[in-house]
């Protein structure tokens, strides 16, 4: 199976590209996992994907039969023996075929025996995202890698309003809040508006010249001058951001937002930033190079309208999945339902907020996350740590409810470490 399968053929030497085979055929066994599957791929399949409900037992039936795929997903969730399942379906499929696996299994040995020892070429575990489809199984199934230095330090995330008001910097904030607090990972809250942002006062942060500085003269940005702009939240959690006069307008230098995400990349595992869409070019490079982006919205028809135009623009080089959809202040009076959203959208909303202004108020008047409350925000954020990347591990006691977010083990963790 794939780089080599039992049979010990290279992938190379198969039949791969032949146009009279499907590019891409799956054995699932839930619809919740089909759906974020479809989700993930997107539009990169070719020539067609073809997704059945069943388990890799069901594959190894079905490949006894008829003509192997290019790629073959196959779901061992549940599966009793995994690996003997396993060795059975390479023995049903040509030895160029592309294995890629789901399953439930989160055991280092285990990933590593299923994919050095019996030539699968990727594994993730349930609950799948969107987020880990696109990063790992996609780039295997177009042969198209996003590059080294995309998977080489911290992950960026840009969190955009559809416009004014939608609550955008409180969601950003508040997931800021949870890695870096709550989940104890090395993270920065950037918050770009230098003028008119209100990002380090709803963490209760200090903001200070130094972003500004960085987007003017990128030539100073090095990894001293990161300590020292950033300012300290918590121990692992800091904030950079300006607060300027409105009579002195930013003179920005093309490509220092580039040259500021590649530094706060080697200092923290996540860079989240909030950043408004308005036509300015240090606003376009950061969602640029970033890894993924966040749309939030509201139930209004302006929202409807301008994310629409945000889900147009071009994905960035680092941006293999498209952007995650944020509906805020679901079921406000007057507002549209969720079904008529999705229905102009044309995409299913990813994460809904429900209409909480008295909490959220609150929370921004004393200037405490209103995360550290149990509930549907807390719920909803959580959620969006997942879709941007974040998987908790056994040590992180981000809980919510009775049970954990999930849990993982070491290599499966789809954040990026840093080098510090």
């Amino acid at each position: 199976m794939s780089q080599q399968g039992s049979r010990g053929v290279p992938a190379e030497t198969g039949p791969a590209g032949r146009p009279d085979r499907l590019t891409v055929l799956a054995f699932l066994g839930d619809p919740a996992t089909e759906q974020v599957l479809r989700d993930g791929l997107g539009d990169t399949v070719a020539n067609g994907m073809d997704i059945r409900r069943g388990t890799v037992r069901t594959a190894i039936a079905a490949m006894s039969k008829m003509q192997t795929p290019e790629v073959l997903i196959v779901d061992i969730a549940g599966e009793e023996q995994p690996l003997h399942a396993l060795g059975e379906l390479s023995d049903v499929v040509e030895p160029g075929v592309r294995v890629l696996v789901i399953g439930d299994t989160d055991d280092v040995d285990f990933y590593r025996h299923i994919t050095r020892g019996m030539g699968v070429m990727e594994y993730i575990f349930k609950p799948i995202t969107r987020e880990a489809v696109a990063r790992h199984f996609a780039p295997l199934i177009t042969r198209k890698t996003i590059g080294q230095e995309a998977t080489r330090g911290g992950r960026v995330v840009v969190v955009m309003g559809a416009r004014g008001g939608v609550g955008s910097t409180t969601i950003a904030g508040n997931l800021a809040w949870l890695l870096g607090v709550m989940a104890k990972r090395h993270t920065v809250f950037v918050e770009s508006d230098i003028h008119m942002g209100s990002g380090a006062l709803l963490l209760g942060g200090k903001t200070g010249p130094g972003l500004r500085m960085a987007l003017e003269t990128p030539d100073r940005i090095d990894p001293l001058f990161v300590e020292r702009a950033a300012q300290p939240v918590a121990e692992r959690l800091h904030v950079l951001a300006s607060e300027e006069k409105l009579t002195e307008p930013l003179h920005y230098a093309p490509g220092a937002a580039r040259r500021l995400i590649e530094a706060l990349r080697v200092r923290y595992n996540f860079i989240i930033m909030d950043v408004p869409f308005l036509p300015m070019a240090c606003n376009r490079e950061l969602i640029e190079f970033a890894h993924h982006r966040v749309i939030v919205m509201d139930p209004s028809l302006a929202s409807v309208r301008d994310t629409l135009r945000l889900m147009s623009l071009p994905n960035g080089p680092w941006q293999p999945q498209s952007p995650t959809i944020v509906l805020n202040r679901q079921g406000r009076p007057g507002g549209l339902t969720r079904k008529q959203i999705e229905d102009a959208l044309k995409v299913k909303i990813d994460i809904v907020i429900p209409d909480m202004p008295k909490q959220l108020n609150e929370s921004a008047s004393f200037g405490e996350p209103a995360i550290a409350t149990r509930g549907p925000f807390r719920q909803a954020i959580i959620e969006l740590s997942r879709e941007v990347g974040f998987v908790a591990g056994r040590e992180d006691g981000v809980v919510e409810g009775a049970g954990q977010v999930t849990s993982v083990g070491g290599i499966f963790k789809m954040l990026s470490i840093s080098k510090r």
